[in-house]
């Protein structure tokens, strides 16, 4: 797995984690809850957008889409032939004659 995908799902579980860190000083009477946890959100959500774009940036090429929606095909794979896939090529005329049955 590479960083971006990481850092990108350690997202939740790290706000989820200051929330709890924040909501455990608060009841213990060290800090006021909501005038520290917003500025500390913003810090944290900014801290890890700026790793998701460090690993982007180290990541170069490789990473042009993340989750490999668009994938090049390995080396000695025989790339599909048009109209030999499942949808008919455009050759075929299908709106002249009877379909199915109908007359």
């Amino acid at each position: 797995m590479n960083r971006y995908i990481l850092i990108r799902r350690l997202r939740g579980p790290a706000i989820l984690l200051l929330l709890g860190i924040i909501a455990l000083l608060h009841e213990a009477g060290f800090v006021e809850f909501w005038s520290l946890f917003f500025p500390l959100l913003l810090i944290l959500i900014g801290v890890l957008k700026l790793a998701e774009r460090a690993a982007l940036a180290a990541a170069g090429d490789e990473v042009a889409y993340p989750y490999g929606a668009a994938t090049a095909a390995p080396a000695g794979v025989a790339q599909p032939q048009p109209g030999t896939s499942v949808v008919p090529s455009a050759t075929q005329d299908y709106s002249s004659g009877s379909e199915g049955g109908q007359s």
